[in-house]
């Protein structure tokens, strides 16, 4: 398998978990020419791009595969490199693309400032509310907010629980 189509499985698969790799849809389509640099928003645009998908695709599907991708990278080429050969030109966007990865940018990070990082030390609960939480702090659900009842019959909090079939 080449590094563009290992770049291209990687991106078919960005944001959907049961998608397969085989397929891209536009929006990972168009992910993958901005984040490696194809789209620039000068010579290629975000119409062109949709333009192109569209072009490339089967009638009545919603993605492209990597025949296809392959096709509409030929198109494509020639905007963004105008003065180059249709071969140096393709080379040249497959280099943008081989080897890269979808990018995290925008994600949000885990805040930590004013009172956020000792509100969150559940070492620090006393009470009832410690209760809430198992020993390496994470929380134990619905079970740490309510009082779930017992049916063994035992009274509650009793250590020999189980043991009067042992005895009797």
């Amino acid at each position: 398998m080449s590094e563009l189509e290992k770049a291209f499985r990687k991106f078919a698969t960005y944001g959907d978990t049961a998608a397969t790799g085989n397929d891209m849809t536009g929006k990972n389509f168009s992910k993958m020419l901005k984040d490696c640099g194809v789209m620039d928003g000068k010579a290629v645009t975000s119409t062109d791009v949709d333009i192109v998908f569209n072009k490339v695709k089967t009638k009545g599907a919603r993605t492209i595969n990597f025949a296809e991708f392959q096709q509409a990278m030929k198109e494509l080429c020639g905007k963004r490199f105008k003065g180059k050969s249709p071969e140096e030109a393709l080379q040249a966007v497959y280099a943008l693309m081989e080897g890269k990865e979808p990018a995290n940018v925008g994600v949000t990070k885990t805040t930590t400032a004013g009172g956020v990082d000792r509100l969150t030390d559940t070492s620090k609960y006393t009470g009832s509310h410690k209760e809430r939480f198992d020993e390496s702090g994470k929380g134990k659900g619905i079970a740490g907010r309510e009082d779930v009842t017992d049916g063994s019959g035992y009274v509650g909090a009793y250590k020999g629980a189980g043991t009067y079939d042992k005895t009797h």
